[in-house]
Protein backbone atom coordinates (compact mmCIF):
# COMPACT_ATOMS: atom_id res chain seq x y z
CA UNK A 1 0.00 0.00 0.00
CA UNK A 2 3.19 2.93 0.87
CA UNK A 3 4.36 1.94 -2.97
CA UNK A 4 1.54 2.45 -4.46
CA UNK A 5 0.27 5.67 -2.35
CA UNK A 6 3.85 6.88 -3.15
CA UNK A 7 3.56 6.57 -6.72
CA UNK A 8 -0.12 8.22 -6.64
CA UNK A 9 0.80 10.90 -5.31
CA UNK A 10 4.50 11.47 -7.24
CA UNK A 11 2.32 10.91 -10.39
CA UNK A 12 -0.51 13.31 -9.08
CA UNK A 13 1.97 16.10 -8.47
CA UNK A 14 3.67 15.18 -12.25
CA UNK A 15 0.38 15.32 -13.73
CA UNK A 16 -1.60 18.11 -11.89
CA UNK A 17 -1.71 20.18 -15.40
CA UNK A 18 -3.95 17.30 -16.56
CA UNK A 19 -6.11 16.51 -13.86
CA UNK A 20 -10.28 17.61 -15.17
CA UNK A 21 -11.06 20.90 -13.53
CA UNK A 22 -15.14 20.25 -13.24
CA UNK A 23 -16.19 21.54 -10.00
CA UNK A 24 -12.65 23.64 -9.84
CA UNK A 25 -11.11 20.28 -9.03
CA UNK A 26 -7.70 20.99 -10.80
CA UNK A 27 -7.54 24.44 -9.56
CA UNK A 28 -8.48 22.86 -5.91
CA UNK A 29 -5.50 20.97 -6.16
CA UNK A 30 -2.97 23.62 -7.84
CA UNK A 31 -4.11 25.69 -5.30
CA UNK A 32 -2.75 23.77 -2.06
CA UNK A 33 -0.15 21.86 -4.26
CA UNK A 34 2.76 22.62 -1.97
CA UNK A 35 1.35 21.35 0.77
CA UNK A 36 1.45 17.96 -1.10
CA UNK A 37 5.01 17.69 -0.02
CA UNK A 38 3.93 16.83 3.43
CA UNK A 39 2.66 13.09 2.10
CA UNK A 40 6.81 12.29 1.28
CA UNK A 41 7.79 12.23 4.90
CA UNK A 42 4.80 10.86 6.58
CA UNK A 43 4.79 7.79 3.83
CA UNK A 44 8.57 7.26 4.84
CA UNK A 45 7.55 6.86 8.22
CA UNK A 46 5.19 4.46 7.49
CA UNK A 47 7.28 2.20 4.60
CA UNK A 48 9.80 2.46 7.49
CA UNK A 49 7.53 1.36 10.21
CA UNK A 50 6.51 -1.77 7.53
CA UNK A 51 10.05 -2.39 6.50
CA UNK A 52 9.15 -1.77 2.71
CA UNK A 53 12.21 -1.10 0.84
CA UNK A 54 10.32 -0.71 -2.42
CA UNK A 55 8.21 2.26 -0.99
CA UNK A 56 10.80 3.93 0.09
CA UNK A 57 12.49 3.81 -3.36
CA UNK A 58 9.02 4.96 -4.41
CA UNK A 59 9.16 7.94 -2.62
CA UNK A 60 11.60 8.67 -4.89
CA UNK A 61 9.66 9.67 -7.15
CA UNK A 62 7.01 12.54 -5.27
CA UNK A 63 10.56 13.89 -3.57
CA UNK A 64 12.13 14.61 -7.23
CA UNK A 65 9.23 15.59 -8.51
CA UNK A 66 7.69 18.05 -5.42
CA UNK A 67 11.86 19.71 -5.64
CA UNK A 68 11.34 20.09 -9.55
CA UNK A 69 8.25 22.41 -9.24
CA UNK A 70 9.07 23.83 -5.48
CA UNK A 71 12.45 23.33 -4.67
CA UNK A 72 13.88 26.90 -5.97
CA UNK A 73 11.79 28.44 -3.63
CA UNK A 74 12.96 27.40 -0.84
CA UNK A 75 16.59 29.58 -1.67
CA UNK A 76 16.87 33.31 -0.67
CA UNK A 77 16.92 35.02 -4.24
CA UNK A 78 16.58 38.07 -3.12
CA UNK A 79 19.16 40.26 -4.07
CA UNK A 80 20.34 43.99 -2.91
CA UNK A 81 18.97 47.04 -4.86
CA UNK A 82 16.10 48.32 -6.63
CA UNK A 83 14.79 51.75 -6.23
CA UNK A 84 10.86 51.07 -5.83
CA UNK A 85 9.24 49.58 -3.08
CA UNK A 86 5.77 48.46 -3.88
CA UNK A 87 3.05 46.76 -1.31
CA UNK A 88 0.11 45.55 -1.92
CA UNK A 89 -2.76 45.01 0.88
CA UNK A 90 -6.19 43.36 0.69
CA UNK A 91 -7.19 45.38 4.22
CA UNK A 92 -10.56 43.41 4.91
CA UNK A 93 -13.89 45.26 4.42
CA UNK A 94 -14.32 44.20 7.95
CA UNK A 95 -10.98 45.67 9.28
CA UNK A 96 -11.68 46.47 13.08
CA UNK A 97 -9.30 48.83 13.12
CA UNK A 98 -8.33 50.39 9.63
CA UNK A 99 -6.13 53.09 11.46
CA UNK A 100 -3.77 50.84 13.00
CA UNK A 101 -3.46 48.84 9.53
CA UNK A 102 -3.09 52.10 7.56
CA UNK A 103 -0.15 53.34 10.03
CA UNK A 104 1.49 49.39 9.71
CA UNK A 105 0.95 50.03 6.02
CA UNK A 106 2.81 53.82 5.89
CA UNK A 107 5.58 52.74 8.05
CA UNK A 108 6.25 49.84 5.14
CA UNK A 109 8.05 52.85 3.69
CA UNK A 110 6.54 51.72 0.54
CA UNK A 111 6.80 54.61 -2.25
CA UNK A 112 3.45 53.12 -4.17
CA UNK A 113 1.15 51.30 -1.92
CA UNK A 114 -2.22 49.51 -3.23
CA UNK A 115 -5.33 48.45 -1.34
CA UNK A 116 -8.28 46.34 -2.08
CA UNK A 117 -11.02 45.43 0.28
CA UNK A 118 -11.66 49.34 0.66
CA UNK A 119 -14.71 49.48 2.07
CA UNK A 120 -17.06 52.92 2.74
CA UNK A 121 -16.81 53.23 6.19
CA UNK A 122 -12.83 52.81 6.20
CA UNK A 123 -12.45 54.95 3.14
CA UNK A 124 -11.96 58.21 4.91
CA UNK A 125 -9.97 56.92 7.33
CA UNK A 126 -7.16 55.30 4.99
CA UNK A 127 -6.85 58.81 3.17
CA UNK A 128 -6.71 60.44 6.05
CA UNK A 129 -3.99 58.19 7.52
CA UNK A 130 -2.06 58.00 4.74
CA UNK A 131 -2.11 61.45 3.37
CA UNK A 132 1.09 63.16 5.28
CA UNK A 133 3.20 59.95 3.44
CA UNK A 134 1.44 59.68 0.42
CA UNK A 135 0.43 63.03 -1.50
CA UNK A 136 -0.78 61.39 -4.47
CA UNK A 137 -3.60 58.55 -4.59
CA UNK A 138 -7.13 57.64 -5.79
CA UNK A 139 -9.67 55.13 -4.86
CA UNK A 140 -11.71 53.38 -7.35
CA UNK A 141 -14.54 51.31 -6.25
CA UNK A 142 -13.09 49.33 -3.65
CA UNK A 143 -9.57 49.27 -4.87
CA UNK A 144 -7.19 51.64 -4.49
CA UNK A 145 -3.67 53.23 -4.96
CA UNK A 146 -1.24 55.51 -2.95
CA UNK A 147 1.97 56.92 -4.08
CA UNK A 148 5.23 59.34 -2.79
CA UNK A 149 5.68 59.69 -6.85
CA UNK A 150 2.89 61.74 -9.06
CA UNK A 151 0.32 59.41 -10.49
CA UNK A 152 -1.47 60.26 -13.92
CA UNK A 153 -4.30 58.06 -16.74
CA UNK A 154 -6.15 56.94 -13.62
CA UNK A 155 -8.99 54.83 -14.68
CA UNK A 156 -11.08 52.26 -13.69
CA UNK A 157 -10.23 48.48 -15.89
CA UNK A 158 -13.58 46.70 -16.55
CA UNK A 159 -13.12 42.80 -14.75
CA UNK A 160 -16.72 42.18 -15.61
CA UNK A 161 -17.53 41.75 -11.94
CA UNK A 162 -21.01 42.46 -13.53
CA UNK A 163 -21.61 40.00 -15.48
CA UNK A 164 -24.84 38.57 -17.68
CA UNK A 165 -28.00 40.37 -17.92
CA UNK A 166 -28.59 42.03 -15.14
CA UNK A 167 -24.96 43.44 -15.36
CA UNK A 168 -25.94 44.87 -18.85
CA UNK A 169 -28.67 46.83 -17.47
CA UNK A 170 -26.39 48.93 -14.77
CA UNK A 171 -25.19 52.46 -15.77
CA UNK A 172 -21.15 53.15 -15.31
CA UNK A 173 -21.76 54.33 -12.10
CA UNK A 174 -23.41 51.75 -10.27
CA UNK A 175 -20.80 49.35 -11.68
CA UNK A 176 -18.02 51.90 -10.26
CA UNK A 177 -19.21 51.51 -6.84
CA UNK A 178 -18.64 47.51 -6.61
CA UNK A 179 -15.45 47.64 -9.15
CA UNK A 180 -12.09 45.72 -8.00
CA UNK A 181 -9.68 47.34 -10.80
CA UNK A 182 -7.69 50.11 -11.51
CA UNK A 183 -4.83 51.19 -13.98
CA UNK A 184 -2.94 53.98 -13.39
CA UNK A 185 0.82 55.60 -14.50
CA UNK A 186 3.52 56.57 -12.25
CA UNK A 187 5.88 58.85 -13.10
CA UNK A 188 9.16 57.77 -11.83
CA UNK A 189 12.79 59.17 -12.45
CA UNK A 190 13.18 56.06 -15.00
CA UNK A 191 9.60 56.90 -17.13
CA UNK A 192 6.44 55.97 -16.71
CA UNK A 193 5.25 52.86 -14.78
CA UNK A 194 2.53 51.15 -15.46
CA UNK A 195 0.25 49.85 -11.78
CA UNK A 196 -2.57 47.67 -11.73
CA UNK A 197 -4.27 46.88 -8.75
CA UNK A 198 -6.58 44.23 -9.18
CA UNK A 199 -9.18 42.10 -6.40
CA UNK A 200 -10.68 38.94 -8.36
CA UNK A 201 -13.64 37.20 -7.10
CA UNK A 202 -13.74 35.22 -4.05
CA UNK A 203 -13.66 31.77 -4.40
CA UNK A 204 -15.45 29.32 -1.98
CA UNK A 205 -16.29 25.39 -1.50
CA UNK A 206 -19.81 24.24 -1.75
CA UNK A 207 -21.66 20.88 -2.07
CA UNK A 208 -22.96 21.74 -4.99
CA UNK A 209 -20.46 23.21 -7.23
CA UNK A 210 -17.52 21.76 -5.39
CA UNK A 211 -14.82 25.11 -5.97
CA UNK A 212 -16.19 27.96 -7.39
CA UNK A 213 -14.47 29.89 -9.19
CA UNK A 214 -16.64 31.43 -11.87
CA UNK A 215 -16.27 35.15 -10.72
CA UNK A 216 -12.61 34.78 -10.37
CA UNK A 217 -12.13 33.17 -13.54
CA UNK A 218 -13.84 36.03 -15.50
CA UNK A 219 -12.08 38.54 -13.64
CA UNK A 220 -8.51 36.93 -14.71
CA UNK A 221 -9.43 36.58 -18.02
CA UNK A 222 -10.70 40.17 -18.80
CA UNK A 223 -8.01 41.71 -16.75
CA UNK A 224 -5.36 39.28 -19.28
CA UNK A 225 -6.97 40.91 -22.30
CA UNK A 226 -6.19 44.42 -20.39
CA UNK A 227 -2.65 43.52 -19.71
CA UNK A 228 -2.28 41.93 -23.27
CA UNK A 229 -3.83 45.69 -24.53
CA UNK A 230 -0.91 47.62 -22.55
CA UNK A 231 1.04 49.65 -24.42
CA UNK A 232 3.46 50.85 -21.92
CA UNK A 233 6.84 48.45 -21.88
CA UNK A 234 6.86 48.37 -17.72
CA UNK A 235 3.99 47.15 -16.12
CA UNK A 236 2.93 45.99 -12.22
CA UNK A 237 0.18 44.17 -11.27
CA UNK A 238 -0.92 44.63 -7.49
CA UNK A 239 -3.34 42.91 -6.03
CA UNK A 240 -5.55 40.08 -4.42
CA UNK A 241 -5.91 37.27 -7.38
CA UNK A 242 -7.87 34.67 -5.14
CA UNK A 243 -5.65 32.41 -6.61
CA UNK A 244 -2.39 31.30 -6.47
CA UNK A 245 0.36 31.70 -9.35
CA UNK A 246 0.09 27.75 -9.56
CA UNK A 247 -3.48 27.51 -10.63
CA UNK A 248 -4.68 27.43 -14.32
CA UNK A 249 -7.35 30.13 -14.28
CA UNK A 250 -4.22 32.44 -14.09
CA UNK A 251 -2.56 31.66 -16.42
CA UNK A 252 -3.67 34.23 -18.90
CA UNK A 253 -2.10 36.81 -16.47
CA UNK A 254 0.84 35.12 -15.46
CA UNK A 255 1.96 33.96 -18.82
CA UNK A 256 2.26 37.99 -19.16
CA UNK A 257 4.02 38.46 -16.07
CA UNK A 258 7.17 37.21 -13.91
CA UNK A 259 5.96 36.95 -10.14
CA UNK A 260 8.40 38.81 -7.91
CA UNK A 261 7.90 36.00 -4.66
CA UNK A 262 9.12 33.17 -7.38
CA UNK A 263 12.32 35.61 -8.81
CA UNK A 264 13.32 37.30 -6.05
CA UNK A 265 11.95 35.88 -2.96
CA UNK A 266 12.80 33.63 0.12
CA UNK A 267 9.85 30.57 0.31
CA UNK A 268 6.87 30.75 -0.65
CA UNK A 269 5.53 33.75 0.76
CA UNK A 270 1.83 32.71 1.75
CA UNK A 271 -0.39 35.26 2.87
CA UNK A 272 -4.00 34.15 3.73
CA UNK A 273 -5.49 33.17 5.90
CA UNK A 274 -3.20 35.91 7.87
CA UNK A 275 -3.57 33.98 11.38
CA UNK A 276 -1.80 30.31 9.67
CA UNK A 277 -1.18 31.25 5.89
CA UNK A 278 -1.55 28.10 3.76
CA UNK A 279 -1.73 30.09 0.10
CA UNK A 280 -0.07 32.66 -1.78
CA UNK A 281 -3.13 34.41 -3.36
CA UNK A 282 -1.95 38.17 -2.82
CA UNK A 283 0.71 38.67 -5.81
CA UNK A 284 3.20 41.50 -7.16
CA UNK A 285 3.53 40.39 -10.45
CA UNK A 286 6.22 42.44 -12.73
CA UNK A 287 6.90 42.99 -16.70
CA UNK A 288 9.50 45.42 -18.33
CA UNK A 289 11.43 45.65 -14.93
CA UNK A 290 13.49 43.64 -12.22
CA UNK A 291 12.10 42.40 -9.01
CA UNK A 292 15.09 42.74 -6.91
CA UNK A 293 13.87 41.15 -3.77
CA UNK A 294 10.43 40.07 -2.21
CA UNK A 295 8.56 39.33 0.98
CA UNK A 296 6.05 39.22 3.18
CA UNK A 297 5.05 42.07 6.01
CA UNK A 298 3.40 41.44 9.69
CA UNK A 299 -0.17 41.23 10.22
CA UNK A 300 -1.82 44.61 10.31
CA UNK A 301 -5.28 43.63 11.45
CA UNK A 302 -7.13 41.98 7.88
CA UNK A 303 -7.28 38.48 7.20
CA UNK A 304 -4.45 38.61 4.47
CA UNK A 305 -0.89 39.58 4.88
CA UNK A 306 0.42 42.40 2.97
CA UNK A 307 3.32 41.39 0.42
CA UNK A 308 5.98 43.77 -0.57
CA UNK A 309 9.03 44.18 -3.59
CA UNK A 310 11.76 45.92 -4.87
CA UNK A 311 12.28 46.70 -8.15
CA UNK A 312 15.11 48.01 -10.55
CA UNK A 313 15.41 48.86 -14.05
Amino acid sequence: MPTALALVLGLLMLTHAWITDRGGLGSLVETFLPWFGLFVPVLLVVAVWRRSASAVVALLLPAVVWLGLFGGLLLDKSRPGGDLTLVSHNVSAENPDPARTARALAASGADVLALEEISDRARGTYERVLAADYPYHSVQGTVGVWSRLPLSDTRLVDTRQDAGPLGATKSAESKLVANRALRTTVATSHGPLAVYVAHFGSVRVTPHTGFWTDSRNRNAQALAEALAAERDQRVILLGDLNGTTDDRALDGVTSQMRSAQDAAGDGFGFTWPAAFPVARIDQILVRGVEARSSWVLAETGSDHLPVAARIDW
